[in-house]
C-alpha cells in the first residue's frame, strides 16, 4: 500500500511538474516567438522519412504585417465567436457532439440493415457490409486557440487524456495572453500545405505576394483550406473552394477582430 501511494505521488509530481513547463512556456510566448510547433516537428520527421527532403516554407510576421482580410476571414471560418469565449466554444462543443451522436446512429443504423441484407442472401456481399457500417467522420467543434493548444503542444492521437490536456492548455492561453497575441501565433504557425506553414508561407505560396496584400477573396480562399490544406493545395481550381471563398467574403464584415 506504501509503494503504491509513493507511486501516485511522484505521478502527482510529474503531473503538476508538466503543468508547470507549459505555464512558463506560454508565459514566454507573450514576448517570444515560438520557433516551432508539436505539429510542425512531426511534420518535418514525416517529410525527411517519406521524401529524404525537407521542403519548407514560414516565416514569421508580426500581427500588422497580416491582412485583416486573413484575420477575419480565418475568424469566420473556424471561429465566428473567437473574440468572446474564453477558449471554448461550449455552444458549439455541445452542436458537435450531438452531430457526432446521430452520425454514429446512422452508420449504426445502415451496418445492421446491410448485414440483416447480406444474411438474407446465399451469396453475402462482405464488401457492400463494411462500406454500410464505415466509421462516420467526427466533427471537432475547436476554437482557434484549441486548435493552437493542440498544435503548440500535442500530438494528433486522440484520447479523453489528450483531450483533457488541451483543454487545460486552452485555458493557459486564454489566462496569459491577449487574443491579439494567439491569433498571431496562430496565423503563423498554422499549415497551409505540405511543408507550408504561416500566412506569410502561404501567401507567398499561392499568390506571390505578401500577407499584408491579400485580398479579401484571396485571404477567404486560404481560411477555407485550413481543414484539409494539404488535400486543396493538389486542388487549386476546386469548385467547393471557391464556392465556399464567396461565402467567407460575405461574413466578413461580421467578423469581429480582436
Amino acid at each position: 500500500m506504501t509503494a503504491l501511494l509513493r507511486w501516485l505521488a511522484l505521478l502527482l509530481l510529474a503531473l503538476l511538474a508538466l503543468q508547470l513547463f507549459f505555464v512558463l512556456r506560454i508565459a514566454a510566448m507573450a514576448v517570444l516567438d515560438p520557433q516551432s510547433t508539436a505539429f510542425q516537428r512531426s511534420e518535418a520527421w514525416r517529410l525527411l522519412n517519406e521524401k529524404d527532403r525537407l521542403q519548407w516554407r514560414q516565416q514569421w510576421v508580426g500581427y500588422g504585417q497580416i491582412s485583416d482580410h486573413l484575420k477575419r476571414a480565418v475568424i469566420a471560418s473556424e471561429d465566428d465567436g473567437f473574440a468572446g469565449h474564453d477558449g471554448v466554444d461550449w455552444d458549439a462543443l455541445e452542436k458537435a457532439w450531438q452531430k457526432n451522436a446521430r452520425a454514429e446512429a446512422r452508420a449504426a443504423k445502415s451496418a445492421a440493415a446491410a448485414t440483416a441484407k447480406a444474411n438474407a442472401k446465399a451469396n453475402t456481399n462482405a464488401n457492400s457490409t463494411a462500406k454500410a457500417g464505415r466509421t462516420p467522420k467526427v466533427v471537432g467543434g475547436s476554437t482557434i486557440t484549441q486548435q493552437l493548444a493542440k498544435n503548440l503542444f500535442l500530438s494528433g492521437e486522440r484520447t479523453l487524456l489528450r483531450k483533457g490536456q488541451e483543454f487545460v492548455l486552452t485555458l493557459l492561453l486564454e489566462a496569459l495572453l491577449s487574443k491579439q497575441r494567439i491569433l498571431e501565433i496562430y496565423l503563423n504557425s498554422v499549415e497551409w500545405g505540405e511543408g507550408v506553414f504561416g500566412a506569410e508561407a502561404a501567401a507567398q505560396h499561392y499568390f506571390r505576394k505578401s500577407a499584408a496584400k491579400l485580398t479579401a477573396f484571396e485571404a477567404a480562399r486560404l481560411a477555407v483550406m485550413l481543414p484539409r490544406p494539404r488535400y486543396f493545395e493538389k486542388l487549386p481550381n476546386s469548385g467547393y473552394l471557391a464556392e465556399r471563398a464567396a461565402v467567407i467574403v460575405e461574413r466578413l464584415p461580421n467578423a469581429q477582430l480582436p
